[in-house]
């Protein structure tokens, strides 16, 4: 048996037999979808676009301190602005979502408006000055909020439009007056680094006055002096024993009679040649105005001794004299012998206290070399937070402010109109194939011989009588004037719709 296809006349006769199966469903969900695009809430969107100026001045006369990329502070400013807070304090400006006050929690209220803010970043490719490489780089941004009344939809935006740029300031210049106040307290901190290390070096050289290195030359010279000094003293000593050698040989010679009684006249001659060259207070001075005074009170001189054997006593004389003189060198050199020692140790030390006297001045060049960058980068940074001050530096522009909405962007009418005829359209198909394939009449005389394998002998007509076909007749008016209706409903539906976004 071969299978039964369907012609254009059959299909034409089962949408006329089914009309109601198509009809009724596609209405149905027509009207749905006009329904639900008529109750559906308008949101308005409001809008504000701002501008990323960079600093009027160049950067290479005055850095900024406000490192930080564009996007991140437009992000962390979001973030401040769209805190739970913040939000619920707007909320309660502008009386915000009423239907949801006595529903929710505020928490959930601020979370609703947080996802009605929205931040958007404006890109553009752009060539970079420093290394000529392209980029993209974010020269401006969108700020905008959804809600239900236009008016307040715009009052919003603007709000949050006018704390995104306060924000802004308030940010840069906090950043730049942290940066001031930091190399401040690092400048201060180590200024009083500066000023121990400087008592540390001031007590040292005081310790160690004489070991320092800026002496050694001085010291080193002083040895010198003091050792050809001595070795002057040495060949005047010298001279004086050969001297003193030759004065006792010829004493010797000379008889020694008056010796003893012209004692005090020696001593006398004795005392007036080192007053010529010494003071009362030198030793040998003083020692022969002693024997001199201890001779008299035992009267051991007598005046016809005055003039017994000059010759002799002047001798004697030269002898004491020479013989003082010298005991007066060796006590110089051995005076100079302990300054030798001295500046011995000295010029010895001196390495040691070296080590340690560098290791200060470079900590004290280190901290003053710290602290002129230091002073250097604080005065940067001051010229830069007035930069920031008097908004030289870069900053926000509002080039569109935010406008009254006259439109609602959701949701779209049109769009839920038509889709609610797709489907309409479906299911009304979808119900006629369901009906009619369900249904195991037997329509045609053709389908009847191939559903039975039988020829078909006659087909008895449909038989109306008057009044039935009446009735068909005014059936068929009033379904036609019944679709005319649901069209002109329909295109009235349609332009109220349309005109109400």
């Amino acid at each position: 048996m071969e299978e039964y296809t369907l012609s254009l006349n059959d299909l034409k006769a089962m949408l006329l037999r089914r009309r109601w199966g198509l009809i009724l469903p596609m209405c149905a969900i027509f009207w749905i979808a006009v329904a639900a695009a008529f109750v559906l809430p308008s949101i308005y969107r409001s809008q504000a676009t701002i501008l990323i100026e960079e600093q009027e001045i160049p950067t290479n006369l005055v850095q900024t301190t406000v490192t930080s990329y564009a996007e991140q502070r437009l992000q962390n400013i979001y973030q401040r602005i769209v805190s739970t807070q913040n939000l619920l304090e707007i909320i309660k400006k502008f009386t915000l979502y009423p239907e949801l006050q006595t529903k929710v929690n505020p928490d959930e209220i601020a979370a609703k408006m947080k996802k009605d803010v929205i931040l958007d970043f404006v890109k553009a490719d752009i060539v970079d000055p420093k290394t000529g490489r392209p980029s993209t780089a974010t020269i401006a941004f969108t700020l905008a909020y959804q809600g239900k009344n236009p008016e307040q939809t715009q009052k919003v935006t603007s709000a949050l439009t006018s704390f995104f740029l306060e924000e802004n300031l308030k940010d840069r210049a906090k950043k730049a007056g942290s940066a001031s106040n930091f190399l401040l307290d690092e400048v201060n901190r180590v200024k009083e680094a500066m000023a121990e290390s400087d008592a540390n070096i001031a007590a040292f050289k005081e310790k160690h006055f004489n070991e320092l290195p800026e002496l050694l030359q001085v010291n080193m010279q002083s040895l010198q002096n003091i050792e050809a000094n001595n070795d002057r003293l040495s060949e005047q000593i010298r001279t004086l024993r050969e001297r003193e050698s030759f004065l006792e040989a010829q004493l010797a010679s000379i008889p020694k009679q008056a010796m003893q009684s012209n004692r005090l006249e020696e001593l006398r001659l004795q005392l007036a040649n080192l007053k010529t060259r010494f003071s009362d207070q030198y030793p040998d001075v003083i020692a022969v105005k002693a024997e001199i005074a201890k001779l008299s009170s035992e009267g051991g001189v007598t005046k016809a001794g005055k003039n017994d054997n000059p010759a002799y006593v002047t001798l004697a004389a030269q002898l004491a004299s020479t013989q003082s003189e010298r005991a007066s060198l060796a006590r110089q050199i051995t005076e100079n012998d302990q300054k030798q020692a001295k500046y011995r140790g000295l010029i010895e030390a001196t390495p040691r206290v070296e080590e340690t006297y560098k290791t200060l001045i470079n900590e004290r060049e280190n901290q003053l070399r710290k602290y002129n960058e230091l002073m250097q980068k604080h005065m940067e940074a001051q010229v830069s937070q007035g930069l920031e001050k008097d908004q030289y530096g870069e900053r926000f522009t509002v080039v569109e402010p935010a406008l009254l909405p006259e439109k609602p962007i959701k949701p779209n009418r049109m769009a839920i109109v038509l889709i609610g005829i797709v489907l309409g359209v479906g299911a009304g198909v979808g119900t006629v194939a369901l009906l009619e394939f369900s249904d195991q009449s037997v329509r045609s005389a053709e389908a009847l011989a191939q559903a039975t394998s039988f020829p078909v002998l006659s087909v008895i007509p449909e038989i109306q009588s008057e009044r039935e076909r009446r009735w068909a007749k005014k059936s068929v008016i009033f379904q036609v004037i019944g679709l005319f209706v649901l069209f002109v409903m329909a295109v009235i539906a349609l332009v109220a719709l349309r005109s109400v976004g």
